[in-house]
């Protein structure tokens, strides 16, 4: 389980399977309100209290987005109380107000620190994938975005075996890249890295 500190009531969680597994939570399960899923996000809180001195109190916006092979991203949003002072409400009892959100992301997108790193990434990955990948420019990260469709099973599980050895996964969407970020290859982003960049 790894976290960082996005903003200040706001923080991103990256949970592996076997997170999940370990915890005898199934993928599926982060759908269902159940037990485990509860202990597993207190267990999630303490810890971004104790490392990121992240404070859960009070409402909580909650998305959750499944990532094909690489596990689940889970960013946590505080919102403020809007109780009127001095008014006890029955239910303060409740530690987490939770407004869950659940999307499942079918692209392989990750995000490189410098672009030596991507580049040493489509330079591996150039003699299997001939036309795969976009890179876009988003908030200093360069990051490679892929559509699963079309790939058979070796390759989707090779392309994502190399991509977090250069790289980290990241729970943006296609949709946010398009939006925000900067198309830097259009397409075919492995073989155009691979060969403009030649050592």
């Amino acid at each position: 389980m790894r976290m960082e500190r996005l903003s200040q009531d706001k923080i991103r969680i990256f949970l592996t399977f076997d997170d999940l597994s370990e915890r005898g939570i199934q993928k599926e399960d982060m759908w269902r309100e159940i037990p485990k899923v509860h202990e597993l996000f207190s267990e999630m809180m303490d810890q971004a209290y104790s490392e990121l001195g992240f404070d859960a109190s009070g409402p909580l916006a909650v998305e959750v987005f499944g990532m094909p092979a690489q596990g689940m991203v889970v960013i946590v949003t505080r919102g403020k109380l809007e109780r009127e002072s001095g008014a006890q409400t029955e239910d303060e009892e409740e530690v987490y107000e939770l407004e869950v959100t659940l999307e499942q992301s079918e692209a392989i997108i990750y995000r490189f620190r410098d672009i030596e790193d991507a580049i040493g990434a489509a330079k591996t990955l150039a003699s299997r994938f001939t036309e795969e990948g976009r890179m876009y420019r988003y908030q200093n990260h360069w990051i490679l975005a892929f559509d699963p469709a079309g790939l058979e099973s070796s390759g989707y599980h090779a392309l994502i075996a190399v991509l977090a050895e250069y790289g980290e996964a990241t729970s943006v969407t296609p949709a946010v890249l398009e939006e925000y970020g900067k198309v830097i290859i259009a397409s075919n982003a492995i073989q155009v890295l691979a060969t403009t960049f030649v050592d």
